[in-house]
């Protein structure tokens, strides 16, 4: 029943930095739990062609510690994972790794003032204080379709890419035109016979300014300070998109005329164009980054069916206009359970109290971090801490240090744990919400998976993230409760 002082759960970008900054600052009794056989998270699972950021390199990277030798300025999966396993090996974390250890329950021991952590190979950890850093992309979500089970040849989650399966020759089904699709459709209509992408509602797509770095300017990126300049470059010039999603929708307004200038330069045909050109607010939805998902779907071989899938056999797709589409292979391009991943999780805090109870009118949490009556439990990318506009890492960094400040007033007053208190997360959140209903993502006339089930956005944080930045500089403690 013995276990470490700190346990942290999923080895992505956020369990990593979480896990170096505890070595750097002298916590050596921590353990990273990892559900799968190797880190990485959302690079390690998502390896369908074509896979890669869509945010620039040079950002989507842990600011102290820069990569100088990104291939491209938007790398690959394999780059990205690749980088992420160095940064394991440079700070000397794997040590405190454990793979195939699939976290199942979470219980606060109020007598013990201590976290139980049962896994599923059964075996039971106990630890002061428990960080998840489980991310938002890692549970596939699958339409509810009827006679999906049916389908007689491949049909795999993009997340989970039959690699065996030879689709070369073949007539593939695309289900779903979101950040994935738009990447691997491309590589797929290379090798099918023939394509068919079933589009629900059609995306926003500016070009991708993607490029390989060349030597030369690999060799100027190695000089001092260029690296670092050309983040904080990169870095202001995202966070300019936010404009449009903090201040005002009619800001976005630019944003809009350069996609739907990119839509009427790559697709000549007005009856495809009209297809692919949405009916919302850019912004609303994700807005994606492709410059060659359009001219892809203008390919002979290539049909956009914009009719509503309403029943899958062993051998097609039926369609809502009576159609039926022979296939033989289906790819699921439709993204992931990003509100429900930590309400599906059995999580129970002080006095029994389950995590579903807690949120049982939403997801909330203070700064994203804190949820009143799970002591010592701190989310990464927790809910209202995900992004629109830039990187995701650099919130993750913002978390790690808010959640450093945590411990350290817990070392600080010799308290065993601390507990923020829901008049403070009441308040914080009803500022938020209240910030969230006059933007984009509420107002813009679309249906995303920004929103959980009553309409409320629970996932994305509603201003400039060096706004966030400033507000987690410090904990504030006389928003929590000191456990001693």
């Amino acid at each position: 029943m013995a276990g470490p002082g700190i346990v942290i759960i999923g080895s992505g970008f956020a369990g990593v930095g979480m896990a170096i900054k505890l070595k750097e600052a002298g916590f050596h009794d921590f353990l990273i739990l990892e559900k799968a056989a190797d880190l990485g998270g959302t690079w390690r699972d998502n390896t369908y062609p074509g896979c890669a950021c869509d945010v620039p390199s040079h950002l989507y990277s842990f600011s102290f510690e820069l990569n100088r030798s990104w291939s491209r300025m938007f790398s690959p999966q394999a780059e990205i994972w690749d980088y992420l396993r160095a940064c394991v090996d440079k700070y000397g974390i794997k040590p405190h790794l454990r793979y195939g250890k699939q976290v199942v329950t979470l219980d606060w021991d109020d007598a013990a003032r201590e976290w139980s952590i049962g896994t599923a190979d059964g075996e039971t950890l106990r630890a002061k204080a428990v960080v998840s850093a489980l991310g938002a992309l890692h549970i596939p979500k699958f339409p509810d379709i009827v006679g999906r089970g049916s389908f007689a040849g491949p049909a795999f989650h993009s997340a989970e890419w039959d690699h065996t399966a030879d689709l070369a020759g073949r007539r593939v089904a695309v289900i779903g035109t979101g950040a994935s699709a738009v990447q691997f459709v491309p590589r797929l209509a290379a090798q099918a016979a023939e394509l068919h992408v079933f589009q629900r509602t059609p995306p926003w797509i500016q070009p991708k300014p993607d490029f390989a770095f060349s030597e030369r300017a690999r060799r100027t990126l190695a000089l001092p300070g260029a690296a670092r300049a050309l983040r904080n470059t990169l870095y202001w010039a995202l966070e300019t998109r936010a404009l449009g999603f903090t201040v005002d929708p009619r800001l976005m307004k630019a944003q809009e005329r350069l996609a739907l200038n990119h839509l009427a330069a790559q697709v000549p045909d007005p009856e495809l164009r009209a297809k692919l050109t949405p009916g919302y607010t850019i912004g609303c939805k994700r807005i994606l980054l492709s410059s060659d998902y359009y001219p892809t779907l203008t390919r002979p071989h290539v049909t956009l069916h914009t009719e509503r899938i309403t029943e899958i056999t062993p051998t097609a797709l039926r369609t809502g206009t009576g159609g039926r589409i022979e296939v033989d292979a289906i790819v699921y391009g439709t993204g992931f359970k990003v509100v429900e991943k930590l309400r599906e999780q059995h999580i129970t805090g002080r006095g029994g109290l389950s995590l579903q109870d807690a949120w049982r009118e939403g997801a909330e949490a203070f700064h994203g971090v804190s949820t009143a009556g799970f002591p010592n439990l701190f989310f990464l990318l927790g809910p209202n801490t995900g992004l629109g506009h830039t990187s995701v890492v650099f919130m993750i960094e913002a978390q790690v240090r808010y959640v450093m400040e945590c411990l350290r007033l817990l070392a600080r007053t010799g308290a065993r744990a601390l507990d923020v208190r829901p008049g403070h997360q009441r308040a914080y959140n009803r500022r938020l919400q209240a910030r969230l209903g006059r933007r984009v993502w509420t107002e813009g006339g679309c249906d995303s998976w920004y929103l959980d089930e009553h309409g409320v956005n629970r996932t994305l944080w509603p201003g400039f993230t060096f706004e966030y930045w400033a507000r987690t500089r410090r904990v504030r403690s006389e928003a929590y409760e000191l456990i001693r």
